[in-house]
C-alpha cells in the first residue's frame, strides 16, 4: 500500500516535481483529454454529509444513493486492486473508493498516477466503510484539472505565514481555518446589510476616485486621468459624498466602502481597507452609538451564535451595554501624573508628552496634544467595548460643536481590545463653521501636515443648501472581523493584503 499526504510526503525538489507533472500533462494533451469542460457536478460534499451522514451502513446501502461530485484530491492511498482518495470541494470533504471491478482496471491504473492537488470528477454510489466513514464507490472517474505544482508539505510558522498572505489561493486549499475566517467575513457583511436595511437605511455607492480627498485626516493615493488630464485621488472616506446625499433628501444612507490611505502597514493597518459608513437625518451622536452597538452585537450573533467571545486569550462580552468614557477621564484614570493637571493647557500637555517620548509639532494645539496623550496612556487599556467621548474640535473638523462647550464636539470612537473599531458624531451642518475649519485644515497642510484636509468648496456649497441635523458613523469591517474570528492581524482577514514585492 502507498499513501500520499501533503503533511507527510518526503521532501523533494519542487522543480523536479513540476517537471514530472508537466510530462504527465503533455501525455494528456497528446491523448486529447487535458482540461475537459463537460463534467457537470450535481452534489456538494457538505450537503451529502448533512443528508446521509446519520444513516447507518445497512440503511444507506439500501437506498442506493447515486451521486456526482468533484473536487481537489487531498489524500490518496493505493492498495493494489483498490484505492482510496479524499476529495475536497468548497463545502467540505468526502472519501472516494476506487476499484478495478467498479471503474475498470484501465481507469484505476490511470488514477494511480494522478497527483495530490489534481481536480477529479466522480460518479458513484454512497456507502459507509466499516469505520462509518461516508464514501463514494466510484463507477466513473475523470481527471478534470492537472495540478502542476505540489501542495505544500508543511504550512505553519513565521516564514509560511508570509506565504499564506502572498499565495492566499494555497492557504485556502490547505487551511480550513482560513476558509472559515473568510466565510465569517461574508457573514459579517451580510449581517451589517440586514441590520441597516432593517433600520430603514438605503445602501448607496459613491465615487472611489475623487478630485478632492475628504472625510478623514489621512494621506491619499494619487492617480491621473489621461482623457481629462487631471489629477485624481483614491478616496480616503466616502463621508462628504454621503452627506451630500442627505442634503438631497436621502435621509438614511449607508455604504460598505473600500478606502485607500497612503500610510504605514501594521497588524491593524492595510493601505486598502473596508469601512461601513452610515448617516441619518434628525438623529444625534447618541443614536449612532446605540446603532453601532447593535450592529456589532448582531454581527457577533451571526458569526458565533453569541455575544461573548475570546480574542487572543482575552474574554470580551459584547452583550453588555458598551461603556462610555470621556477623554479627560480616561487620561486621569490611566495616567496618575496627569490627574491634577489642566488637560487644556498646551504647555502642560506638551511637557507630559515630552516625558513620555512623544514627538509634537508647533502646529499642534491643545486639542491635538490631548488626543495624543490619550493615545499614549489610555488607549491600550480599553479592552472591553468602550465608547470614548468628548473629543476636541481641533481634531474633529467635520463634527458638530457641543452646545455646552464649543471647544469640544459631539463625537465618539469605539475601542475593543485597544483597537479603534468605529468613529461617529453629530455632523457639522453650519456651512460657515465648516468653511472656517476647512480653512484651518488647509493652513495646516501648507505648514507641512500631509494628513490635513483639503478645502472642499463644493461640499460647502452643498451645506449652503441646508443639511438637516444629522448623525453619522463609520465601522471598520476588517477590524471587526479580526475581533469576531480571533485573528491577530488585519492580513488574516483580507484575502489579498498588500505586501512588499517578492525578492
Amino acid at each position: 500500500m502507498s499513501e500520499q499526504n501533503p503533511g507527510e510526503a518526503a521532501p523533494q525538489d519542487e522543480n523536479k516535481i513540476i517537471a514530472e507533472r508537466r510530462e504527465k500533462l503533455a501525455k494528456l494533451r497528446a491523448g486529447g483529454v487535458a482540461f475537459p469542460n463537460d463534467f457537470v457536478r450535481k452534489d456538494a460534499m457538505a450537503a451529502l454529509a448533512d443528508a446521509y451522514g446519520a444513516l447507518d451502513k445497512p440503511a444507506l446501502e439500501e437506498r442506493k444513493v447515486e451521486v456526482t461530485v468533484a473536487g481537489r484530491m487531498m489524500l490518496k492511498r493505493v492498495m493494489g486492486k483498490a484505492s482510496f482518495a479524499t476529495l475536497q470541494d468548497g463545502s467540505g470533504r468526502i472519501q472516494v473508493y476506487v476499484t478495478n471491478d467498479a471503474t475498470g482496471a484501465e481507469v484505476h491504473e490511470a488514477f494511480k498516477h494522478w497527483d495530490l492537488g489534481d481536480i477529479l470528477g466522480v460518479t458513484g454510489t454512497l456507502f459507509k466503510t466499516n469505520k462509518g466513514e461516508l464514501t463514494v464507490q466510484a463507477s466513473g472517474l475523470r481527471l478534470l484539472t492537472k495540478a502542476l505544482r505540489p501542495l505544500p508539505e508543511k504550512f505553519h510558522g513565521l516564514t509560511d505565514q508570509e506565504v499564506r498572505y502572498r499565495q492566499r489561493y494555497v492557504d485556502l486549499i490547505v487551511n480550513e481555518s482560513s476558509r472559515k475566517v473568510f466565510a465569517a467575513r461574508s457573514q459579517v457583511v451580510q449581517s451589517i446589510r440586514e441590520t441597516m436595511t432593517g433600520a430603514g437605511y438605503l445602501e448607496v455607492e459613491t465615487p472611489m476616485m475623487q478630485t478632492i480627498p475628504g472625510g478623514a485626516a489621512a494621506r491619499p493615493f494619487k492617480t491621473h486621468h489621461n482623457a481629462l488630464d487631471m489629477e485624481l485621488f483614491l478616496r480616503i472616506a466616502p463621508e462628504l459624498y454621503l452627506k451630500r446625499l442627505v442634503v438631497g433628501g436621502m435621509e438614511r444612507v449607508f455604504e460598505i466602502n473600500r478606502n485607500f490611505r497612503n500610510e504605514g502597514i501594521s497588524t491593524r493597518h492595510n493601505p486598502e481597507f473596508t469601512m461601513m459608513e452610515m448617516y441619518c437625518a434628525y438623529e444625534t451622536v447618541e443614536a449612532m452609538m446605540d446603532l453601532t452597538e447593535r450592529l456589532i452585537r448582531n454581527a457577533a450573533q451571526k458569526v458565533g451564535g453569541g455575544a461573548a467571545l475570546s480574542y487572543q486569550g482575552k474574554q470580551i462580552d459584547l452583550g453588555q451595554r458598551f461603556a462610555r468614557l470621556p477623554i479627560p477621564e480616561a487620561i486621569r484614570q490611566y495616567d496618575p501624573n496627569s490627574a491634577t493637571g489642566d488637560l487644556r493647557d498646551r504647555a502642560f500637555l506638551a511637557e507630559r508628552l515630552k516625558r513620555l517620548g512623544v514627538a509634537i509639532d508647533d502646529h499642534h494645539g491643545w486639542g491635538s496634544l490631548q488626543l495624543m496623550l490619550f493615545e499614549a496612556v489610555a488607549e491600550k487599556h480599553l479592552i472591553a467595548p468602550t465608547f470614548v467621548t468628548e473629543y476636541p474640535a481641533e481634531v474633529s473638523p467635520l463634527a458638530r460643536r457641543n452646545d455646552k462647550d464649543a471647544e469640544l464636539v459631539d463625537r465618539f470612537e469605539l475601542f475593543i481590545d485597544a483597537k479603534e473599531l468605529a468613529n461617529g458624531f453629530s455632523e457639522l451642518n453650519d456651512p460657515e463653521d465648516q468653511a472656517a475649519r476647512f480653512l484651518e485644515q488647509a493652513q495646516k497642510k501648507e505648514a507641512g501636515d500631509q494628513e490635513a484636509m483639503y478645502y472642499d468648496a463644493d461640499y460647502i456649497r452643498a451645506l449652503e443648501y441646508g443639511l438637516p441635523p444629522t448623525a453619522g458613523a463609520g465601522i471598520g469591517v476588517d477590524r471587526l472581523v479580526m475581533i469576531l474570528t480571533d485573528s491577530p492581524s488585519i492580513r488574516d482577514v483580507i484575502l489579498f493584503p498588500h505586501m512588499r514585492p517578492e525578492s
